[in-house]
């Protein structure tokens, strides 16, 4: 078992480029996690990695051993899934992904929930509204609200999300009230964007008589961090594009006011996605079905069927 850890670190290691991320990944001091590339060099004969003092990356003989390294993981992994399918019974780490907003307030009051009722279980959870890659973070599981690109991995619809443009009374009071989509393209008005480096979110797309409509908005100030975005509108600097989940409470204190009511943004989907090669893992298939049929929507998404 030892060696199968120090096969675990040196991936991670190598995916990560840092023996203190590839160590912290797996909830090791990065003491730990040198120890165990030592061992696994010393195993091999062989050095994986040039080292310097600003950078790590593996030799060619490294190289070639993680191409190996992943490939008797992921064959593990799946033997292990297959023993565990024999019982039904989810067991071992579960390391998911999740938007910020959603992961606070959908996935993350399910966790403890979920391990109570499969106690073999543990989960890593990571909340991010940065663009994730599955394969080389080694996720199991990310939701995400949106459209996903296409890709190789397995989609699964959780919701209908609907979205909505608001403000707060103060902004409107001292801005105007928005009437058209023509509007927020004044100088008039500033629009909170959630930007990021390679963020899809550089437009918003309403819903008009004429069918929807992309608009090149701007705003004076962006964040990676939709929770701040909200809280920014809250504090009456600029309008808001969010899931109603999100904002739900705060447009139900008045906090928040909803704009542009008849042309809102298009509904998008809350689901999740997870490697086709993991669908016989029943922690996989029993965490998402948990989510589905304990997850919160009420006031915030309509229920997939």
């Amino acid at each position: 078992m030892a060696y199968l850890e120090s096969l675990r670190v040196f991936t991670r290691v190598v995916e990560l480029g840092s023996i203190t991320a590839g160590g912290r990944d797996l909830r090791m001091t990065p003491a730990v996690a040198s120890k165990r590339i030592k061992e696994l060099e010393k195993h091999l004969g062989a050095r994986l990695f040039n080292r310097t003092t600003r950078s790590l990356t593996p030799t060619e003989v490294g190289k070639v051993f993680y191409e190996h390294a992943v490939k008797a993981l992921e064959s593990i992994n799946d033997a292990e899934a297959a023993v565990a399918s024999f019982s039904d019974m989810p067991r071992g780490v579960l390391r998911i992904t999740a938007p910020l907003g959603a992961g606070r307030r959908i996935i993350s009051p399910l966790v403890p929930k979920f391990v109570e009722q499969f106690p073999a279980t543990e989960v890593h959870m990571r909340l991010s509204d940065r663009k994730v890659d599955i394969m080389s973070d080694g996720l199991d599981v990310a939701f995400f609200i949106g459209t996903p690109e296409d890709s190789n991995l397995k989609l699964r619809k959780i919701a209908d999300c609907p979205r909505v443009l608001c403000a707060a009374p103060g902004y409107l009071e001292k801005h105007g009230t928005p009437q058209s989509p023509d509007d927020l393209l004044t100088c008039e008005h500033n629009c909170l964007l959630l930007r990021y480096p390679h963020s899809p979110e550089y437009y918003w797309v309403l819903e008009t008589k004429d069918g929807p409509r992309k608009l090149q908005v701007s705003g004076k100030f962006d964040v990676d961090h939709s929770d701040v975005l909200t809280d920014w509108a809250i504090s009456g600097y600029g309008i808001v594009n969010k899931p109603r989940f999100d904002v739900a409470e705060h447009l139900r204190k008045g906090d928040l006011v909803e704009i542009l009511i008849d042309t809102p943004p298009p509904p998008t989907i809350f689901g999740c996605l997870y490697p086709h090669r993991r669908l016989q893992d029943p922690k996989i298939r029993h965490f998402v079905d948990f989510v589905i049929k304990h997850a919160d929507l009420s006031d915030r998404a309509t229920a997939a069927e």
